[in-house]
């Protein structure tokens, strides 16, 4: 484009801003007006991307962290041709519009990833460039780099005082992942005043000291020098770089630019008329320029030839390497391969029983001999939680095909980098930690589900059963949270052998899914006598039931309490009560059924429940109902034995067998 289209385009990109926070009445003016030339040189000049093919594999990334500036990311989505129309832009905010406060994916076409929670968007781009890293490895072969692309990325002040993007950056520095490129919009202003009331780091030298290359284009209106600086950026091929751009938030409103109040909420028709005079735009709203609507024609143009490039050369790769072809299509499609669950183990009765943490790392390495694209890995847990790969490669190691990650002590960065992967596409993701510590990564889950990712949570360490460590690390409260976020399934399987059908229904989950594991040994059931675990793929099953008639109490239980109900059951039956056992290990797939099968485990007519679980019982009311007994955990845990601690705290088959009398009037 000439200097005057260019111009014309970035102040498009200030106009549509300003006019659709001013319809809306509420947003963020200011950021986008400032970005504005930074968006339009990334997506007009050095961003690989083809509107017309936006799903395609080798496309550069872009992630808006600053996700309130969501009208700069839908004003370059229409100017360069997406399907993202200027009504769109009209009903900013508005119920059932493709432009919503912050960007969602999967919602508006071109958007990456869900972005407002500040700092989620930087761990979103570092797993991005790390998908990136391991699909290249897989399948790229001499002469046939079909995966090459990078990650573009803009951070405002408040995205890099989050934690999250502390510990995302770190271990982006620390894998050299030389394909991410951040900018930071440093323009010095936050809704309650400058920076400088909480914010006077230099952050330079935090990103040099993380690894990180940097630079600074000191002028956030230069469009050459934020090119230049864009591709010197895209030659550091060793490092991530970090871009400080020093902008004016609101610019060039006469008399809101560089100030909070141009921050978060419009600017006021008085001033937008104004700062369109100042630009030489006429009055009206949503006003595009003729010279600006060839933007789209260009953007496309540029990338219908880079497009054609790369679709010309996976013909040749398919032709050379068909079972590669064949393997990247099915990952990026996410498919699973063929009998990928043919080799799963399997577990014989022992009343000693097997930790399901342990059996869990038994199923994991199983399935990754079968799926070469499961990667994850753990916050400083591995051996803990039993999550690695064994006879991979890992990330840190720069060599091989990575499907190991070691996450350092970093939950919460964790938790977003793998949903940059899920969102880049072609891998499976999971990550690894104590259950107590899901607290620390709970947004990123919240964001997973949200966008219906398939990540995958190994959650050890799941009740006071942690014993000695005491209550710090032993989790009452959190298997309730976790089943309150929706779309995110939770598993708490009850043996070896339903942990391996646990594992079998998170791999073929829509949505994110969390395995809730113990620490300690859980009796193997005998499944000759108890039948297959196999209805832990509908979320809860008759595992024991009285052998004359209906029974007259149920046991709910998940986890290491079933076997406690099954000894419960045992005991009853010898006194002639009729009890039946429902191992409960997922409320989600057991609410996804239909009422008949809700009917079958739990008929209406036996109201005598009693719910056997080491957590708190909120939640449990919904299958147990107004008469239910609880034998439960609903204070904080003690440092013990676990044997000691499920004693103390009544969770025992002695105490379920008296709350089942209670009940019933026995």
């Amino acid at each position: 484009m000439s200097p005057a289209q260019d111009e014309a385009a970035v102040n498009t990109i200030r106009c549509l801003s300003m006019d659709a926070v001013q319809a809306a009445n509420s947003g963020h003016p200011g950021t986008p007006m400032a970005l504005a030339p930074l968006g339009h040189v990334i997506f007009s000049r050095v961003r690989r991307h083809d509107p017309n093919h936006p799903d395609w594999p080798d496309r550069d990334r872009f992630v808006l962290s600053c996700g309130h500036a969501s009208m700069l990311q839908y004003a370059l989505l229409h100017l360069c041709g997406y399907d993202v129309s200027l009504d769109d832009i009209k009903n900013f905010r508005q119920w059932e519009s493709r432009t919503p406060g912050h960007p969602e994916y999967g919602h508006t076409v071109g958007v990456e990833t869900t972005t407002g929670p500040l700092g989620q968007g930087i761990g979103n781009a570092v797993g991005m460039a790390m998908a990136e890293r391991h699909l290249a490895a897989r399948f790229n072969r001499p002469g046939h780099a079909i995966i090459d692309h990078r990650v573009w990325g803009i951070a405002s002040d408040g995205d890099l005082m989050e934690g999250v993007a502390s510990e995302a950056s770190s271990l982006a520095g620390h894998l050299g992942l030389g394909k991410l490129i951040l900018f930071w919009d440093d323009n010095r202003i936050t809704i309650d005043g400058g920076t400088d009331l909480s914010f006077s780091e230099d952050v330079l030298k935090r990103y040099e000291a993380y690894g990180w290359h940097t630079s600074t284009v000191e002028d956030g209106t230069d469009l050459d020098a934020l090119e230049a600086a864009a591709k010197e950026a895209a030659d550091e091929v060793s490092r991530p770089s970090m871009i400080r751009v020093r902008t004016v938030i609101g610019y060039p409103a006469p008399n809101k630019q560089d100030s909070s109040s141009a921050h978060g909420a419009p600017l006021g028709e008085e001033e937008i008329a104004k700062t369109k005079e100042i630009m030489g735009f006429p009055p009206e709203p949503f006003h595009v320029p003729e010279e600006v609507s060839a933007l789209a024609n260009e953007v496309r143009d540029r990338g219908a030839t880079l497009w054609a490039d790369w679709d010309e050369r996976f013909d040749l790769y398919r032709d050379a390497f068909p079972a590669d072809a064949a393997a990247l299509h099915a990952a990026i499609a996410g498919e699973l391969p063929s009998g990928w669950d043919a080799e799963l183990p399997g577990f014989a009765a022992d009343a000693k029983g097997l930790a399901t943490r342990k059996a869990s790392g038994k199923v994991l390495n199983a399935l990754a001999a079968q799926v070469p694209n499961l990667v994850g890995g753990s916050c400083d847990l591995a051996g803990s939680n039993n999550s690695w790969q064994e006879d991979k490669a890992s990330y840190d190691q720069r060599e091989g095909i990575p499907n190991n990650v070691h996450f350092g002590v970093r939950e919460h960065g964790m938790g977003a980098v793998m949903n940059g992967m899920a969102l880049h596409g072609g891998v499976i993701p999971y990550g690894a930690t104590f259950l107590v510590f899901s607290d620390y990564m709970r947004p990123s889950i919240r964001l997973a589900a949200l966008m219906g990712l398939k990540t995958r949570y190994i959650f050890s360490h799941d009740s006071i059963g942690l014993g000695e460590d005491g209550p710090t690390h032993q989790p009452v409260e959190h298997l309730a949270a976790l089943r309150s976020i929706p779309g995110l399934t939770v598993l708490r399987p009850g043996d070896a052998n339903e942990t391996r059908e646990a594992w079998k229904a998170a791999m073929t989950c829509e949505g994110p899914c969390a395995l809730v594991l113990t620490r300690q040994g859980v009796p193997t059931l005998d499944r000759e006598a108890f039948g297959p675990a196999k209805g832990v793929a509908r979320g809860a099953y008759v595992l024991a039931d009285a052998e004359d008639g209906d029974p007259e109490v149920i046991f709910l239980a998940s986890g290491s309490e079933v076997s406690i109900a099954v000894e419960a059951w045992e005991t009853l039956a010898t006194d002639g009560v009729r009890a039946r056992v429902v191992s409960v290990p997922s409320w989600e797939l057991f609410e996804a059924q239909d009422a008949s099968y809700h009917d079958e485990v739990l008929p209406p007519n036996v109201t005598r429940r009693v719910v056997v679980e080491a957590g708190i019982r909120q939640g449990w009311e919904r299958w147990a109902g107004a008469t239910a007994a609880f034998v439960t955990v609903d204070r904080f845990g003690a440092s013990a034995p676990w044997q000691t601690l499920f004693k103390k705290y009544g969770i025992t088959a002695d105490h379920v067998v008296r709350a089942s009398r209670d009940i019933l009037g026995r």
